[in-house]
């Protein structure tokens, strides 16, 4: 007897097959880029750059900043609560913080400023002040508090006089991350295509609106970098202050400073104490500044 088919079972049969062979094609297709997703491009050579990359920056930063870690944890959370909540390494962290947070503020805008009239602006002198701007990137920053020191010291040729006095700190600061932001937005302005803002002037936008619209877009991701460097260099800086802030308990002294007067009296714990949380507000100030640059890049 020979068995019967369903009519309405051989058109579901004939058009389910093509439809498993697509599933079957588009799961190799799926496992087929998560396979090459996972391959590696890395050839013998690559490889051991690779290795010899990771093992330098570990013995240079990661390894280093680990014992910092562990050296600040030594006796606990507590100690640690202990050593940041003290009087006098409060005072010091709170000042060296406001002086880098003040200068970095500064910075983004006169740091904009000048690269923007050393890259649209022709003038005699351009290139003298081109070098004098990375000054302070070859000066060591010893020799930068001695040259602040003889104009804004005692005798100072200008009448000013802030030695000793928090303001000291923030003009430290100021004049060692002054090139920063210069240097990080010069390059995008230089890349940067005038016609772009020429059109938008002829469709009728106003200075104000092409700068807001067209050039801070462009120049946020970079002013963000420049920001970045600015704050970090000035929460570490050491140099500078020391010859012009007088290093006054309470009044002048910077939270470097502090770390070093720790590390006289060998109590590395507090010392470690005091820099891991620099650390942190360092990182957090980065985060910080790239999703704000990331913001006005997609919304401005």
């Amino acid at each position: 007897m020979t068995p019967t088919t369903s009519p309405s079972s051989a058109p579901d049969s004939r058009a389910s097959a093509p439809e498993q062979a697509t599933s079957r094609r588009g799961r190799g297709v799926g496992s087929g880029r998560r396979g090459r997703g996972l391959r590696t491009t890395l050839n013998l050579p690559a490889s051991a750059a690779l290795g010899v990359s990771v093992l330098w920056f570990s013995l240079l930063v990661l390894i280093p900043l680990a014992l910092v870690f562990v050296a600040a944890g030594e006796h606990g959370l507590g100690y640690m609560w202990e050593v940041l909540t003290n009087q006098q390494t409060a005072n010091a962290i709170r000042l060296t913080l406001t002086a880098a947070a003040a200068a970095t503020a500064v910075n983004i805008v006169m740091g904009t400023l000048i690269a923007w009239v050393l890259v649209r602006d022709r003038f005699p002198g351009k290139r003298l002040i081109e070098l004098l701007i990375d000054i302070p990137f070859a000066l060591p920053s010893l020799v930068a508090g001695l040259v602040l020191l003889s104009l804004y010291g005692p005798g100072s040729p200008v009448g000013i006089d802030v030695l000793g006095t928090p303001y000291s700190v923030f003009l430290a600061v100021l004049f060692v991350t002054l090139p920063f932001v210069v240097r990080t937005v010069q390059p995008v302005l230089m890349a940067m295509d005038e016609e772009v803002e020429q059109a938008a002037e002829s469709l009728g936008a106003t200075r104000a609106t092409n700068f807001r619209r067209v050039v801070l877009p462009a120049l946020a991701p970079a002013i963000a970098a420049g920001a970045t460097l600015s704050f970090a260099r000035g929460v570490g800086e050491f140099g500078a202050l020391v010859l012009l802030t007088g290093n006054r308990p309470n009044v002048s002294e910077g939270a470097p400073i502090r770390i070093q007067s720790y590390i006289e009296v060998d109590n590395t714990a507090a010392a470690a104490s005091v820099a891991v949380f620099l650390l942190l507000v360092a990182l957090s100030a980065i985060l910080v500044l790239d999703l704000i640059s990331r913001r006005v890049s997609r919304h401005a």
